[in-house]
């Protein structure tokens, strides 16, 4: 039996139409349609067929905009060079941000609870009182 290794993506999810405070209605099935989508338009059908094995969109969190994408480790250089190239998802403008990208979700967790924490006091020293 081989052992097939994997690489976690998380990525921060700006939709261009909507305030940064509302949520964004986004389903990881959407998610995964559109970078699939977006690699076969860059890489055709080589790039499709070896993204497919292990390919998900794990998670999607509306309030922070936060998406974590697991990946196969050799192809999951097709979907990080293709995710700064998505413009929609169902139809809504956004743009994609690659955060952190991840050998386990147990390390791709820890860097998004130090990231959200950075956020939370970027967001307590704009409060003008307590």
């Amino acid at each position: 039996m081989v052992r097939h290794k994997n690489r976690y993506i998380v990525t921060s999810i700006s939709d261009i139409d909507k305030e940064e405070n509302t949520p964004l209605t986004l389903k990881p099935a959407s998610l995964h349609v559109a970078i699939n989508d977006k690699v076969q338009q860059l890489y055709g059908d080589f790039g499709v067929a070896a993204i497919r094995a292990g390919f998900t969109a794990k998670y999607c969190n509306e309030q922070t905009r936060i998406a974590v994408i697991r990946v196969r480790h050799g192809p999951h250089r097709f979907v990080t060079s293709s995710l700064p190239c998505i413009k929609t998802i169902e139809k809504k403008r956004v743009i994609l941000n690659i955060l952190y990208v991840g050998a386990t979700i147990k390390q791709c967790f820890k860097f998004l609870l130090v990231y959200q924490q950075r956020k939370f006091d970027q967001f307590c020293s704009k409060l003008k009182t307590d």
